[in-house]
């Protein structure tokens, strides 16, 4: 990166919140977590230079687009500010992140708000689904599915049990934990949720199956939601800490990212990457580049990880990727414990998508936000001890784009 970027922190919405249910908008949520964020971070609208939106299908689920003139009608002192959106499917968040840096570091504006944002339970589970959709290569995969999306990730599944070998009992481990995790978090949608006996296991009544590897409880959440966060260029960094009292080595930063998009067919992805150690190599370069743009060997430098499961085999895959295991060999992370809460490298500290929800254009900005609380140590009831460096991933489409961020504090 040509320069530092800062995070002087932000807000996320109450994932459990049914905002249609409240006789809220998809420009309610908007507002709402802006202004929240604003009061939070003791930052004045006028103060802000530039504003990007991530949000995936808000024209499917409401029929709204041009999400970025929703700012002037925020606040005031947003009118005139220039705004755009971004979209890469449930990794829009993070792609506005990324442009958001690129303003920053050319040098354009010295402070983005970037928001997170999807409205996504005003309609019936399928076609939720079925606006979801539009992220796989339409009519050329999927065709057969009721549920597009655990269909493509059983795909995924099918393919790590056949080079690999794959146990369903380590898959529902990893929603275990995520659920569990959840529940310390007051903005998780699960965190009240409660399950019998034969919640995790291959039960066809009390977790049963939505489409082939995947049954319920291996899947992400349909949510409502937003997230925000404010970046800054080191110079604003330095005026807001001395107008705030506090030490600039205590504000977050980005240390590192990393963004690849791989080719959008599933079965496209596993054939280029036949013969080779890891099943999505282009994961793998991703959350690599972020290593070594944070100047980092690999997992070992890291004190937790946010990452995206949307389904159980994604978190599953994204353990091996991150480095914390070799290829094939993610089910030791989870049988040793080390990704739990109390392990060596908690992941999903939050809850993760299973637990905490995904509202799909705002997953990538709440992962950021979650990550600079930890480095900050602001998470609360989930605050990993002595985190100072913070890993995330987050995915859109079949491993299509693929963003992966280093957040931490000091040098």
């Amino acid at each position: 990166m040509s320069q530092n970027i800062y995070i002087l922190g932000g807000h996320q919405t109450d994932f459990a919140a049914n905002w249609t249910r409240n006789d809220k908008s998809l420009f309610d949520l908007f507002s709402d977590s802006i202004l929240r964020a604003l009061e939070k971070t003791r930052l004045d609208a006028k103060d802000i230079e530039v504003g990007h939106v991530g949000n995936f299908v808000a024209e499917l689920f409401t029929g709204q687009g041009m999400l970025g003139g929703f700012f002037g009608h925020v606040h005031p002192d947003f009118s005139g500010m220039p705004s755009s959106r971004h979209e890469g499917a449930c990794a829009s968040g993070s792609l506005a992140i990324l442009a958001a840096m690129a303003d920053i570091e050319s040098g354009r504006y010295d402070l983005a708000c970037v928001a997170g944002v999807e409205l996504m339970r005003n309609v019936p589970g399928q076609q939720a689904a079925d606006n979801l959709g539009a992220a796989i290569y339409v009519g050329e995969e999927g065709q057969t599915a009721q549920y597009i999306w655990p269909a493509m990730f059983s795909d995924l599944a099918e393919e790590y049990d056949r080079r690999y070998g794959l146990k369903y009992d380590h898959l529902s481990e990893i929603s275990r934990i995520n659920f569990e995790n959840a529940r310390r978090n007051p903005n998780a949608q699960a965190r009240g949720w409660e399950f019998g006996n034969r919640s995790f296991t291959e039960d066809d009544e009390q977790n049963p199956v939505i489409e082939g590897w995947m049954r319920r409880q291996d899947c992400g959440q349909v949510t409502d939601g937003a997230a925000v966060v404010f970046l800054a260029s080191e110079n604003k960094a330095r005026e807001y800490a001395k107008q705030h009292g506090l030490s600039l080595d205590n504000i977050a930063r980005i240390k590192g990212w990393g963004h690849t998009t791989a080719p959008m067919k599933m079965q496209t992805k596993l054939d280029e990457s036949a013969g080779q150690d890891y099943v999505l190599p282009w994961t793998r370069k991703a959350i690599t580049d972020a290593y070594a743009r944070a100047d980092i060997a690999g997992p070992e430098a890291l004190d937790a990880i946010e990452t995206h499961d949307c389904f159980s085999v994604t978190e599953y895959m994204a353990i091996e990727h991150f480095g914390i295991t070799a290829p094939g060999e993610a089910w030791k992370a989870i049988e040793d414990g080390r990704i739990g809460f109390a392990g060596s490298i908690p992941v999903n500290p939050s809850g993760g998508l299973i637990g905490m929800g995904h509202p799909v254009g705002a997953t990538g900005v709440r992962m950021v936000l979650d990550a600079t609380k930890q480095v900050t140590e602001t998470a609360g009831d989930y605050q990993v001890d002595g985190a100072r460096n913070v890993g995330t991933f987050n995915v859109g489409g079949s491993g299509t784009t693929n963003c992966s961020f280093v957040i931490g504090t000091g040098t």
